[in-house]
């Protein structure tokens, strides 16, 4: 099967068809996608109406072990699904109903509405996710991407000189704490975060920045200093020019590259709305990327 791309933004992000992912296998189709990821690192897929497994062994045709996401134990105390590979973005509580306003689950889950990349807070960390559109809002719930090449590519040379071998430590339960969902001594013991570069360069040859709101502060720098720096780069990072929005249809498959992405969800009417998604991420094992020296 030959795909059909249609770019959805003037730098990254693309739409594909004639694909069946439920098909490929690495020769035939797999190589493709990944091919794109390094080219676009946004895919959107539409109508394809994967079942959970068959989402699970999508993602082990990329390549790479998978995340069974941890940071959510925090707030699950029975997942939806089984197989933990599969994270629950939904608004529902574990017997069925719409969460409540207070409930730790969504409260826990406001901060995907942050800047990040997935599970950088863990050493290997995200690479690719996949996030699966069951039922979706009559308005709102989109996400944001951001391309991460692009913005460093716009960064001026004194900023590339500056961050230039640096590296920041990413902790789930910082970015948690930024909108006030503080952990337990011994949930902090138990996600000691992970050390980062800011800058990565990639399989593809580019070069990316890495940072988002896991990202706490940075390796060797003062506490107030280094924060300072990831605001700035995270302003830079997300201005319109880089980014794509999503509006998602029931039936969408997005892919997208966590080493050259960020994203965050937008509001919703979750209240009184059912958005049902399930994402897989594969972690990044066998990465190339390295510090910029």
């Amino acid at each position: 099967m030959t795909p059909t791309v249609r770019p959805l933004h003037d730098r990254f992000a693309a739409e594909v068809t004639g694909l069946d992912l439920r098909t490929l296998t690495p020769d035939a189709g797999g190589r493709t996608i990944v091919d794109l990821l390094d080219r676009y690192a946004v895919l959107v897929f539409p109508e394809q109406w994967l079942l959970d497994d068959a989402q699970v062994e999508f993602a082990r045709l990329l390549g790479g072990p998978l995340h069974y996401g941890q940071g959510s134990k925090v707030v699950e105390s029975q997942p939806r699904f089984a197989d933990r590979a599969i994270s629950d973005i939904s608004n529902l509580a574990d017997d069925g109903t719409l969460l409540e306003r207070a409930d730790p689950k969504r409260m826990y889950a406001l901060s995907n509405r942050l800047w990040h990349t997935d599970a950088s807070f863990q050493d290997p960390p995200g690479r690719y996710s996949m996030l699966s559109a069951k039922v979706v809002p009559s308005e709102g719930g989109e996400t944001e991407y951001a391309d991460m090449r692009a913005a460093y590519d716009d960064l001026g040379e004194r900023t590339k000189r500056q961050i230039a071998g640096l590296r920041a430590h990413h902790s789930v339960s910082h970015s948690r704490a930024t909108i006030g969902f503080m952990f337990t001594e011994e949930q902090r013991a138990a996600f000691p975060g992970a050390e980062h570069p800011l800058v990565r360069t990639l399989p593809s040859g580019r070069t990316s920045l890495y940072i988002g709101a896991h990202a706490s502060h940075v390796l060797g720098a003062p506490v107030p200093e280094g924060r300072v720096l990831l605001y700035d780069l995270m302003w830079h990072a997300t201005q319109s020019r880089f980014v794509y929005t999503h509006a998602w249809r029931a039936g969408d498959l997005v892919i997208w590259d966590n080493r050259a992405t960020m994203h965050r969800g937008r509001p919703y009417d979750e209240l009184n709305e059912l958005r049902d998604m399930r994402r897989v991420t594969t972690l990044d094992v066998d990465a190339v990327a390295s510090a910029v020296a």
